[in-house]
C-alpha cells in the first residue's frame, strides 16, 4: 500500500474493522475513509456506487458483515444470506468500476465443510457439505470469494480474501446467550467471581480442540497480506496452536482471578471435537501472530472490565 493512498475499511464498528484502523493508524496511515450503517447502507447498490465514485479509495477492506452466533444464524437464514450477498457483491463491483488498486475481503472459517479433514486447508473449500446451522453466512461468505476469483480472472482485478479463524479481543460481545466461547467464559468467570460462588459450570466434557487468535493479530495480518500478497487462492488466517476446552477455561479461571472450582456437563453437546486452520500458507510468507493465548486473555478481560465500568457511570 502507498502511504499517500485512500483507505476504506468497510465495516469499522466492529471488532475485526476497528482492529485493522488500529493497524493501520499504528503504521502511520492516515488518509482512511469509514462510513456507519445509517450514512452508507452497504445493501444498497445505489449508496454504495455513489459513495465509491465521490470518495475513489485506492484500497478497501471489506470486514463489513451481518454477523451472529448459531441461534441468530439458524433463525435468521434469508437475513444472514440477503444482507451479506449485497454487501459484498456492490462493495465488490464498486471496488471494480472506480479501478481500485487492490481489495482484501474477510470471510469466515465456517465457509468450510462439517467434515473436511483436520487442520483445514485452503483447498479443502467446496470438497462436502456445510454445517447446516450457519449455511446461509457460509454461503455468502463462499460467495465473497469466489466474486473476488472471478473479478480477478474477468478483469485483472487484484482482489483478495482471507479467512480468519476464532477471534476475541477489544469490541467483542459478552452477552451470555449469543455470545462465543471466549467472552462468554470471560463473563461467567467474572460474575462467579463477583457473586463469590464456590464453582462455576461449564456446558460439555471440555475435550474439544479449539483454536483461537487476538483481534489485533489478524489486523496485523491483514495489513501484511494487503501489502504482500497477491495470488488468486485465499489465505487462512491463524496461529496453528490449538487448545481443549478445559484448558481454555483454566486459562481464564486464572486471568480473571476466580478461586472456585469449575464443573463440566458433560450431558451438554460439545460441538465439533476439532477446528484448527491450517495457515502454513500465511507462515512461509513470513507472517506469525505475535500475542500468546494468556496475555490475550488478560488484555480481553481488561476491556470487558472497562465496558462494565463504562456501562455502571
Amino acid at each position: 500500500m502507498k502511504a499517500q493512498g485512500k483507505i476504506y475499511v468497510a465495516g469499522h464498528r466492529g471488532m475485526v474493522g476497528a482492529a485493522i484502523i488500529r493497524k493501520l493508524q499504528a503504521d502511520g496511515f492516515d488518509n482512511i475513509i469509514t462510513r456507519t450503517s445509517k450514512e452508507l447502507d452497504l445493501r444498497n447498490q445505489q449508496q454504495v456506487n455513489d459513495f465509491f465514485a465521490q470518495e475513489k479509495p485506492d484500497y478497501v477492506f471489506v470486514a463489513a458483515a451481518k454477523v451472529g452466533g448459531i441461534l441468530a444464524n439458524n433463525n435468521f437464514r434469508a437475513e444472514f444470506l440477503y444482507d451479506n450477498l449485497a454487501i459484498e457483491a456492490n462493495t465488490i463491483h464498486a471496488a471494480y468500476v472506480n479501478k481500485v488498486e487492490k481489495l482484501l475481503f474477510l470471510g469466515s472459517s465456517c465457509i468450510y465443510p462439517k467434515l473436511a479433514p483436520q487442520p483445514l486447508k485452503e483447498e479443502y473449500l467446496l470438497t462436502g457439505l456445510l454445517e447446516p446451522t450457519n449455511e446461509p453466512y457460509a454461503i455468502a461468505k463462499i460467495a465473497g470469494i469466489k466474486l473476488c476469483e472471478a473479478y480477478r480472472d474477468q478483469y485483472g482485478c487484484n482482489f483478495i480474501s482471507a479467512m480468519p479463524t476464532n477471534l476475541y479481543g477489544q469490541g467483542d460481545n459478552y452477552h451470555l446467550q449469543n455470545s462465543h466461547v471466549i467472552p462468554a467464559l470471560l463473563r461467567k468467570f467474572h460474575e462467579a467471581k463477583q457473586n463469590g460462588s464456590s464453582f462455576t459450570e461449564i456446558w460439555g466434557s471440555g475435550s474439544p480442540l479449539r483454536e483461537f487468535m487476538f483481534v489485533d493479530d489478524l489486523a496485523d495480518a491483514c495489513v501484511f497480506l494487503m501489502q504482500e500478497y497477491n495470488d488468486k487462492l485465499f489465505v487462512n488466517i491463524g496461529t496453528g496452536d490449538e487448545v481443549t476446552i478445559k484448558e481454555l477455561a483454566t486459562i481464564v479461571k486464572g486471568v480473571t482471578g476466580f478461586e472456585g472450582d469449575i464443573k463440566f456437563d458433560a450431558t451438554k453437546p460439545d460441538g465439533t471435537p476439532r477446528k484448527l486452520m491450517d495457515s502454513s500458507r500465511l507462515h512461509n510468507m513470513g507472517w506469525k501472530h505475535k500475542t500468546s493465548l494468556k496475555e490475550g486473555l488478560a488484555r480481553a478481560y481488561g476491556f470487558f472490565q472497562e465496558e462494565i465500568r463504562e456501562k455502571v457511570h
